[in-house]
């Protein structure tokens, strides 16, 4: 176990030579950018002044508070996302077992059956119950119920269903769309290997074609965009490579243009990620962007990548950790996208997400850890793959590969080696 790390980055003497240079040009963007620097700078300057002696601390009480009192009330702010109530589900029950805070049996039944509700009749599941079943629930409610990870919770997925609901998504050339009469992007890919890995009905006409469609999507930037010709984006960068991951299909990609990508759109003066070039930090990134380091880590090493090093992946990952702990929690609880912003679920979930893949390198026999701060900022580690915790997806992989897969219309068939 390694000492924390008690003398912040932010605070060095140089640390303002990482300031964004506009070369007297101004425009929109840098205008923007030179507000978001000054906020940052205001809450580095805070700390510097009135907690220095004391390191960084993760508000784990607070956070546990607001989402354990979301899982039973949402304010009428969340009205708005009707239609993405898995999604509620997820995002809370995956922070907190990043806090290593348990649910309460009864509290993780009653979930059980509201996603029970939200299961569509023709498979797959929707929004919320009596809605149309969509590729990104679906995603959100099979990983909840992984992560409570009970019989009640496994048994709640219709698996021939769940099948048959994919491929009635599946395109010609390989692509999915996000619903029947849906748009195409390479969210849904992911989505579709990600129930199907962990629920075990991967068939190989089901991703036909898809490693080759993702391959195009990703651009001469090296990231990936959401169909091919599109910017690149870390959100659908991780969806499309971690979807390549699934599949064992990754060495299509070009990983050392993914990898000066992805590396280059951590923000040297705030820590944080952005999500496309010339944007601006947001929290949220911190997983979808750092999630990325450790798929190309492994994949590099795979090929054969014998310079790669054995203890910290290929971003700062104390950087990361302070834009966290200092820039992106609400005092009340909850995280958020940058100062200034509102906390919200979404963005609990994906701080928290990647503050633990910069917390921790490597697993099993090489785990190397870099905690910012308290030794109680420690989280739990979560899978790069799913974003969810490793032992859950153990335990769901375990689960249901005792079982056959199903066939198309109903036969079975062997999983394949995708």
């Amino acid at each position: 176990m390694e000492e924390p790390i008690s003398v912040l980055r932010c605070l060095g003497e140089y640390h303002s030579a990482e300031l964004f240079n506009e070369d007297n040009v101004k425009t929109v963007t840098s205008i923007e950018q030179k507000k978001v620097e000054d906020s940052v700078q205001d809450v580095f300057n805070a700390y510097k002044i009135n907690h220095r002696l004391s390191p960084p601390s993760l508000q784990r009480e607070q956070h546990y508070i607001y989402l354990k009192r979301g899982l039973r009330h949402l304010s009428d702010a969340y009205e708005c996302l009707d239609a993405s109530r898995p999604w509620l589900c997820y995002w809370i029950l995956h922070s907190l077992e990043l806090l290593d805070e348990s649910v309460p049996s009864s509290v993780a039944s009653d979930v059980c059956k509201f996603l029970a509700r939200c299961q569509s009749p023709s498979g797959g599941f929707a929004g919320g119950p009596g809605q149309h079943p969509h590729l990104a629930p679906t995603y959100a409610a099979v990983n909840a119920l992984c992560i409570i990870g009970t019989e009640e919770a496994y048994n709640v997925i219709d698996r021939q269903k769940l099948l048959d609901f994919l491929y009635s998504l599946k395109q010609p050339d390989g692509s999915f769309i996000m619903h029947v009469g849906g748009e195409v992007d390479v969210r849904s890919a992911y989505c579709a290997a990600s129930v199907a890995s962990l629920t075990n009905i991967i068939t190989a006409p089901l991703f036909e074609g898809t490693p080759s469609w993702i391959t195009r999507c990703q651009n001469w930037e090296g990231g990936i965009g959401g169909v091919p010709g599109l910017e690149a984006h870390g959100g659908y960068t991780f969806c499309g490579m971690a979807a390549m991951v699934i599949l064992q299909k990754e060495h299509m990609l070009d990983l050392k243009s993914l990898l000066r990508w992805v590396t280059s759109k951590q923000m040297r003066f705030e820590g944080g990620f952005q999500g496309r070039c010339n944007k601006l930090v947001d929290g949220c990134y911190s997983f979808w962007q750092a999630g990325l380091l450790p798929l190309l880590h492994r994949a590099l090493h795979t090929q054969g990548g014998s310079s790669l090093s054995m203890t910290n992946w290929m971003f700062h990952q104390q950087a990361l950790q302070e834009y966290i702990l200092l820039c992106c929690q609400n005092p009340s609880g909850g995280l958020l996208d940058k100062p200034g912003k509102s906390r919200d679920f979404y963005h609990t979930c994906y701080c928290l997400s990647g503050l633990s893949i910069a917390q921790h390198f490597g697993s099993r026999e090489i785990h190397h850890e870099v905690i910012v701060g308290k030794e109680e900022n420690r989280l739990a580690p979560t899978h790069p793959v799913y974003n969810i915790c490793p032992d859950k997806v153990a335990q769901a992989v375990q689960h249901f590969h005792q079982m056959a897969v199903p066939g198309k219309s109903g036969s079975s068939s062997q999983t394949p080696n995708l």
